[in-house]
């Protein structure tokens, strides 16, 4: 039940409804709830900040957040102290918000890129709340880009909604050759690049050789290309438009 909740959670507010995943992920902290669990908590407290304080609603994480404070006096655990960390500016008063995201952005964030980005979007979404628009784009870039090389497309999409709010339009991300194939397509595409007939490419994948030639004939124009001696090539191609 706890993970189906933090899943959903973290769904809802990938999907820009911070109010429907705030009552998803609390159920991880209600004692009386079947979701409820000790150290799921730990993991959760990040994305409870963030819908608590796009829905509006930090009166709904305050306690919670008080309750791991005390806690995180007694255990040393690392998902604990990284979490608050986190959780701290992102439900802070106006007055200490600044301090604690440019501590914890400077911290463990550091070494965590996903979550660093995620801090970073709402570092650059509050400083354009204070006024500070200028201040606020580099934030939102660098989230951005991250957002982008992750292939996070609904966090990418809300770092340019902020960015576009702050009078800075972003490009579209374009998807890399590699996205635009389905995980088969892929391991197809990589095996008849190193010259592997479709015999036995389907003999590998328990697969008929009809069905490995059907997938080539589809993803070939995803590739931009028109025969099987352009692959190598184009993989190589693909590899290297990789973000690193």
């Amino acid at each position: 039940m706890c993970m189906i909740a933090f899943t959903r959670g973290v769904t809802w507010l990938g999907a820009g409804q911070p109010a429907g995943a705030l009552e998803h992920l609390t159920r991880a902290f209600d004692r009386t709830d079947p979701a409820f669990h000790e150290a799921a908590r730990f993991m959760s407290i990040t994305y409870l900040a963030d819908a608590a304080s796009q829905s509006g609603q930090r009166h709904v994480a305050a306690p919670i957040l008080d309750e791991l404070e005390e806690l995180a006096h007694c255990t040393p655990s690392p998902t604990l102290h990284f979490g608050l960390a986190y959780a701290r500016p992102v439900l802070a008063r106006s007055d200490e918000a600044e301090r604690l995201y440019q501590v914890a952005l400077q911290g463990p964030m550091r070494h965590h890129p996903f979550d660093r980005a995620r801090l970073q979007l709402a570092y650059g979404a509050w400083l354009r709340r204070q006024r500070r628009v200028t201040e606020s784009r580099a934030p939102l870039r660098a989230a951005r880009q991250v957002f982008d090389a992750l292939a996070c497309a609904p966090w990418g999409e809300r770092a340019r909604q902020e960015l576009r709010a702050s009078g800075e339009q972003s490009q579209q991300r374009i998807p890399a050759a590699r996205d635009r194939l389905s995980t088969q397509e892929l391991q197809i595409a990589q095996m008849a690049a190193t010259g592997m007939t479709n015999p036995a490419i389907a003999q590998q994948l328990y697969l008929s050789p009809r069905t490995v030639s059907s997938h080539l004939y589809r993803l070939f124009p995803k590739l931009g290309i028109t025969s099987r001696s352009q692959l190598a090539g184009a993989m190589d191609a693909a590899a290297d438009d990789e973000p690193m």
